[in-house]
């Protein structure tokens, strides 16, 4: 082990989608970031391929949603087979158009290594990279920071470090956290990445585990784990779905028996899906990549001590259905991100950093219930799986200074809406790591001048009513006002410094 040390401002370990989201967030805000990943390189399966619209809104805000877009495609419609023979379609999640004031309707299908690839391209954009093989073994904090070792080269010094390293995360249990939570099935699943070129590449298949009335008509969750019934094969329940740009599909096969060991073996692959399937082994042409698991939902006891935090799956753990997992983390980290910036970077006090746990745990709490309510067939994928209505009302930097608003109004926690008025597209405006005041409606008198934030002002807009709006980095409505009093009071608070914007941080009239 090196004795020598590498000193940064923050410490990120585990370089999944949180982390690289995470080392992406502040290196655009100019904080300093060590990235360390134990393994030799990305994670290199699909396992989350599901991208929620309030996730695309992030990458949009991180600069990669055209990479994202490219690179994946809209969830295929279902097909349900019994005994060889299609019984017809069925939807995997509600239709949505998108509108106005949420441009994308999702969710969007992306192989979770290729979202890593992008975020990683992105990271090196703005100067920075991963270090990998680097697995931590030792963490120690005092007052000033965190002191890292590694089994192999230099260790680190940070002011904070993040962990990121999922679910059996070594920062979490060099901290002492538990994990609260229960076992969702207890039978284990199989997901690999498999090449089946006799399957179409225009549905996801769906292969019950019987012929039931219910599985034969398609209203069974795809997905969902499901109970052993006489007649299956094999008694379990097996999903097909092609990866958008990719000649691969994803495999998700469940267990019931809770004794089942999975073989991982490319044969051992082939006789599940030739056991449940009309489809021959050897129509499995090639398995990329495999792994087992057993769903279970839990939650970190909490979400940070001292200097540490945790973010992803070291924080919670969900089941794979309704494709809320990697949604949940990347969201922790583009909290968590801006928060770290202004305290390490424009001087807020290092408070702000409490909120961290307040707004996220709450937030997590409520995905982890979803997540076990869909993967069991309580609860259908729709409008709460898309994220967008996730908030922070009542969380302590959510402050609201009108009285009576109406019970629909736009609060603040809120997410702030897209659209367009006056010749501005709302998500452009509040693209980039800066602060948005937004007046809408008649400009509002005594706005405070504040450096690192973009003012804007727009026409009465539908989903905002009128007023004056303080925009998170996050996109979240920090500040609501029917009038600018008691604003300045809250920008001191987050730190923002009272002045003239910054040169290079345009107005609305300049976008």
């Amino acid at each position: 082990m090196s004795t020598d040390t590498y000193t940064t401002d923050v410490l990120i370990v585990g370089a999944g989608p949180t982390g690289l989201a995470l080392a992406v967030d502040l290196a655009r805000r100019g904080v300093r970031a060590l990235l360390v990943e134990r393994a030799g390189g990305l994670f290199p399966g699909s396992r989350g391929k599901g991208m929620q619209p309030r996730t695309l809104e992030v990458m949009d805000d991180l600069g990669v949603l055209d990479a994202i877009h490219t690179a994946g495609g809209p969830a295929p419609v279902g097909m349900v087979w019994s005994l060889g023979r299609r019984q017809g379609e069925h939807r995997m999640f509600d239709e949505v158009e998108a509108t106005e004031t949420e441009p994308y309707p999702g969710p969007w299908l992306i192989p979770q290594w290729r979202t890593q690839e992008i975020l990683l391209a992105r990271l090196r954009e703005l100067g920075g990279d991963v270090v990998f093989d680097r697995e931590l073994v030792g963490l120690v904090q005092d007052a000033d920071g965190v002191t890292a070792s590694f089994a192999r080269g230099p260790g680190a010094r940070a002011r904070y470090a993040v962990a990121a390293d999922g679910g059996r995360s070594t920062v979490r249990r060099l901290l002492g956290i538990g994990m609260t939570g229960e076992t969702v099935d207890p039978g284990p699943t199989l997901v690999a990445d498999v090449r089946i070129p006799a399957l179409d590449r225009d549905h996801w298949h769906v292969f019950p585990p019987a012929a039931d009335p219910e599985d034969a008509h398609g209203t069974a969750p795809a997905g969902a784990a499901r109970p052993a019934r006489s007649g299956s094969p094999a008694g379990g329940f097996l999903a097909i779905c092609p990866l958008p740009g990719t000649d691969d599909f994803q495999l998700v096969a469940n267990f019931p028996d809770a004794e089942t060991v999975v073989d991982l073996s490319a044969d051992g692959i082939r006789k599940v899906v030739a056991a449940r399937s009309h489809l021959a082994p050897g129509d499995v042409t090639e398995v990329r990549w495999a792994s087992d698991f057993r769903p279970r939902a839990a939650l970190a006891d909490r979400f940070r001590e001292g200097r540490v935090f945790l973010a992803g799956d070291a924080a919670h753990v969900h089941s794979p259905a309704g494709g809320q997992g990697l949604n949940t983390s990347v969201q922790d980290a583009y909290n968590l991100g801006w928060k770290l910036g202004a305290v390490l970077r424009d001087g807020a006090d290092a408070t702000l950093l409490d909120t961290y746990e307040e707004e996220r745990r709450p937030v997590a709490a409520d995905v982890l219930g979803l997540s076990t309510r869909v993967h069991r067939g309580e609860e259908r994928r729709g409008r709460a799986t898309r994220q967008l209505d996730l908030g922070y009302r009542g969380a302590s930097l959510s402050v609201d200074t009108r009285e009576n608003p109406p019970p629909d109004a736009l609060r603040a926690g809120d997410r702030a809406p897209d659209g367009r008025r006056g010749g501005v597209r709302l998500f452009d405006a509040f693209r980039g790591p800066h602060w948005t005041l937004l007046t809408v409606g008649p400009e509002a008198a005594d706005l405070p001048e504040l450096r690192d934030v973009r003012r804007v002002r727009v026409p009465a807009h539908e989903a905002y009513g009128t007023g004056v709006f303080l925009v998170r980095p996050d996109g979240h409505v920090g500040w609501a006002g029917g009038t600018a009093s008691g604003l300045s009071r809250y920008a001191t608070r987050v730190g923002l410094a009272q002045g003239a914007p910054r040169p290079g941080l345009p107005a609305a009239g300049n976008l």
